[in-house]
């Protein structure tokens, strides 16, 4: 085969085939009917988060300032979950990682939902204070909120030794939410049994100090897994960020619904929370 005769050969081009008749109806007609659907859901997710998306864009009367434009898609979630709450108490929890707060400034989210209480970050594993525990612990009781402290817990660290470091750096007073035990790691070097053995034990310590139970904070799925059915005599507090959860189970004391909330007088994201109760009821669990 000569070198023309091979050019021509490699150059000629298989005609395109064209849909033509119920092919090219069925097409369209799929396209169409997709297309309807994403249509739908764009509408169905609209309507759900109605309140939430104008406030997010600034429609109402009272959002319509240069802050509400520059607000997050997470504050969407936020301000929805808040509406449906409404009858439920809101509050932060802190720790160095937050700053320094003006506590005079921490008043409400948005100008529309008051914050009533703070749980504040004291200790983590045996040694270590958070930085701004003292101030923090100060100053936002002086600010009229109802305060309480927690203690980050360190799986491959001595039980009693860190129940005992918190106890040493806290001191509750009339009026203070019981202390908090956040769990949220799953130990490296030791059995989960073991690990409810040294929860147990911090537990105990700290009640028998205080003469308070204390409540236990963790995520969900932790919850769920590991803590469920060997602590069901502890109050809990559920930490669940999932865009679409808006429904706060009954069995959880408060509700951490969010990581991405925008306060007045705090620098950067903090936790958002619900008390499931009012605040009559919310003071009844506090110090006598």
């Amino acid at each position: 085969m000569t070198a023309k005769r091979r050019t021509r050969k490699l150059n000629r081009r298989k005609p395109i085939k064209r849909k033509t008749g119920k092919a090219a109806s069925r097409s369209r007609w799929l396209s169409f009917l997709f297309g309807f659907a994403i249509l739908v859901l764009l509408v169905v997710i609209g309507n759900h988060y109605r309140e939430g998306l104008s406030y997010y864009f600034g429609f109402k009367s009272t959002k319509v300032d240069n802050k509400a434009k520059t607000k997050r898609l997470s504050d969407v979630r936020n301000f929805q979950v808040l509406s449906k709450y409404s009858d439920k108490v809101v509050g932060i929890d802190v720790s160095h990682y937050q700053g320094k707060i003006d506590w005079e400034k921490v008043r409400s989210v948005e100008n529309s939902y008051p914050i009533r209480f703070a749980f504040i970050r004291a200790t983590a594993g045996r040694d270590k204070i958070d930085t701004n525990f003292d101030y923090n612990w100060l100053h936002s009781k002086k600010n009229g909120l109802i305060r309480g402290a927690y203690h980050y817990y360190r799986p491959h660290e001595n039980s009693v030794q860190q129940a005992t470091f918190f106890i040493k750096n806290v001191r509750l007073q009339k009026g203070d939410l019981p202390p908090v035990l956040d769990i949220e790691s799953i130990p490296d070097n030791q059995s989960i049994d073991s690990l409810k053995v040294g929860l147990k034990r911090w537990l105990d310590l700290v009640d028998k100090h205080y003469q308070i139970k204390p409540i236990i904070y963790t995520n969900q799925r932790y919850f769920e897994d590991f803590l469920e059915e060997d602590f069901r005599e502890y109050q809990f507090w559920i930490a669940n960020y999932n865009f679409f959860v808006e429904e706060m189970q009954d069995d959880w004391l408060f509700w951490q619904f969010t990581e991405k909330a925008s306060i007045d007088g705090i620098g950067g994201n903090v936790d958002l929370n619900i008390y499931n109760g009012t605040l009559k009821m919310l003071r009844y669990q506090t110090k006598r």
